[in-house]
């Protein structure tokens, strides 16, 4: 089977925080920001000192024969267990997948004098 890599964006909210989940966030907020996160196979998880919206990206690979559907599946599941893992709930979480072997790369023209 062949292998695609996937560049998945999951994005939630934050639900029900009381203090003590406000206090963990807010502890790792700095390691948490959007510019110092980007794709990874690791994963990483985003948000602000609003503690309202978060994001998570990863990079994952599957088979070209799963659908993107599959891929957010388990990108939405690795998400939910970074949130979990500040003992906070969340809600509204949706994923959107770009498969990064269908992308069409434009490359730069060399800009010259016409003569």
């Amino acid at each position: 089977m062949v292998e695609h890599t996937y560049r998945v964006m999951v994005r939630g909210r934050f639900t029900d925080l009381d203090d003590a989940g406000r206090a963990r966030l807010l502890a790792a907020v700095e390691r948490h920001g959007v510019l110092d996160n980007g794709f990874s196979e690791q994963g990483a998880l985003s948000y602000d000192r609003s503690l309202d919206f978060f994001s998570y990206r990863v990079q994952l690979r599957g088979e070209v024969e799963d659908t993107d559907r599959a891929v957010c599946d388990r990108a939405r599941v690795l998400a939910a267990r970074a949130v979990e893992a500040f003992g906070v709930d969340f809600r509204d979480m949706k994923a959107s997948a770009t498969d990064l072997d269908l992308m069409k790369v434009n490359r730069p023209r060399r800009l010259g004098r016409e003569s």
